[in-house]
């Protein structure tokens, strides 16, 4: 029978030990395990457009801030040890905005880019991309290409940023290179598994990420790497991206800290 007891338990001790923490005014940072900091994290940086609004703005005033968490988050992510992080910076589905929102997002992009390109440096974080890279302005994907080859030999952490992304998209190309190699012969299909799907998504050199974080109160995956969330924790915050610090950071990692992760074993199995 499924003991709801035991998961009811888990989720307000992990619940009661942030409070403690946040009672006692001890540092959330102090409070993280460095031997079970998660390998990689996927964060879903939302809100951006409402946290303008709410200031009367427009929605591009909330991208140039979200910019300060970016740097906040790459930076305190390779100052804790994390090996991976990577952002949903722009979706195939973002296509769809205004041309004016657009523009302006690519304007931002490149700019930043070349701005942090020192934050990049000093903090050994190598810079990659997953997504249609061909699709983005001429400009912008040449300023991504030599910052990644620039950046190519940092070995602290990588940052991985999505654009022009979704997981639909991915799963569509692995599926059509799989075929061609069905097609051609050097692929047997009764050779077909999750490796193969694997290593055949642009995430492939990239391992699954442990933990997703998702701002501003939304809850749901939003196209984002489907295939490698299947085991993730997914913690979801209220808060809007251009207001998540390091602080909320080191919140997620605790709750993260603090789950079971059982990958369909029993409780009683992974105790």
């Amino acid at each position: 029978m499924f003991n709801f007891k035991i998961i009811e338990s888990n989720y307000y001790l992990r619940h009661l030990s942030l409070l403690m923490v946040k009672k006692n005014k001890v540092s959330l940072k102090d409070q993280i395990v460095i031997e079970k900091l998660p390998q990689h994290i996927a964060i879903i940086m939302d809100g951006n457009g409402r946290w303008a609004k709410g200031l009367g703005k427009l929605r591009i005033f909330g991208h140039k801030k979200g910019v300060s968490s970016v740097r906040e988050c790459a930076e305190t992510s390779a100052e804790l040890g994390i090996k991976y992080l990577t952002l949903y910076t722009f979706s195939t589905e973002n296509w769809s905005r205004p041309k004016i929102e657009i523009d302006a997002i690519m304007e931002l992009l490149v700019s930043t880019i070349r701005k942090e390109k020192e934050t990049l440096m000093k903090n050994g974080i190598k810079l990659q991309t997953i997504g249609d890279i061909n699709s983005l302005p001429t400009k912008c994907a040449s300023e991504l290409t030599k910052t990644i080859e620039e950046t190519a030999c940092n070995t602290k952490m990588t940052l991985v940023l999505a654009l022009s992304y979704s997981a639909k998209w991915d799963m569509i190309n692995a599926i059509k290179q799989i075929s061609t190699k069905v097609k051609d012969n050097s692929l047997a299909i009764e050779d077909i598994n999750d490796i193969t799907i694997n290593q055949h998504l642009s995430t492939r050199n990239l391992p699954h990420p442990e933990l997703l974080i998702r701002t501003s109160g939304e809850q749901r995956i939003s196209n984002f790497m489907l295939w490698e969330l299947a085991y993730s924790e997914l913690y979801f915050t209220s808060k809007l991206w251009p207001d998540f610090n390091k602080e909320d950071l080191y919140e997620a990692i605790l709750d993260y800290q603090n789950r079971e992760r059982r990958f369909g074993k029993t409780s009683e199995q992974v105790s």
